[in-house]
């Protein structure tokens, strides 16, 4: 069985508002203005359609930052911690022979550091990321993408998801998706084994 998995909230948890709002300086005017307008922006960010280079000056000067890029930087990544018992899961699905493949909405520093970081990465044969590809989750063009790099046949193919609106889309693909919650990992674990 093949198996496409996002990352955030799914294989790592994710705090981004939090590691962002330590860059703003006291005091700073309509911050949650400030993280939307960020925000509002990563989607063409991830999806390849902005130059890390035009990106990460506009989001630091969107958020009042003034410091070091290289802060900055620190802060952007410094965002994830292990949901371990997907890790589990994970190891235990690569053990048994079968192909896991990422397929994520994310950006280059943040996989870079995802694949350096945590070993678990390794247990996956490649990955669909946005970034690289013009698209993002859940338009069609990225699923396409990912069925025809990788051979999948949809209705043999698992997909794991946390986005209401990404389950959708894989839906719409044909792919078998189960909407993943990090706080109800049993159920995942239940409902892959009605399906193997």
């Amino acid at each position: 069985m093949d198996f496409l998995f996002d990352i955030g909230n799914v294989i790592v948890h994710v705090d981004f508002i939090s590691s962002l709002k330590k860059l703003m300086p006291d005091g700073v005017d309509e911050p949650d203005n400030r993280l939307h307008r960020l925000l509002e922006r990563k989607d063409e960010f991830e999806a390849g359609r902005i130059s890390p280079e035009d990106y990460f000056p506009w989001a630091a000067e969107t958020l009042g930052f003034t410091g070091e890029l290289e802060t900055f930087m620190e802060a952007w990544i410094d965002i994830f911690s292990p949901n371990e018992p997907m890790w589990n899961t994970i190891q235990e699905l690569h053990r048994a022979k079968h192909r896991l493949i990422l397929f994520s909405n994310i950006n280059e520093p943040h996989i870079d550091f995802l694949q350096k970081q945590y070993p678990v990465f390794q247990c996956f044969t490649g990955g669909i990321f946005s970034y690289r590809t013009g698209h993002i989750k859940p338009e069609q063009e990225i699923y396409q993408l990912a069925i025809k790099q990788y051979e999948l046949t949809p209705e043999r193919t698992i997909y794991i998801d946390d986005l209401p609106a990404n389950i959708e889309g894989g839906k719409k693909a044909g792919l078998i998706c189960h909407q993943y919650h990090t706080d109800r990992h049993d159920e995942f674990l239940n409902w892959l084994n009605g399906i193997n």
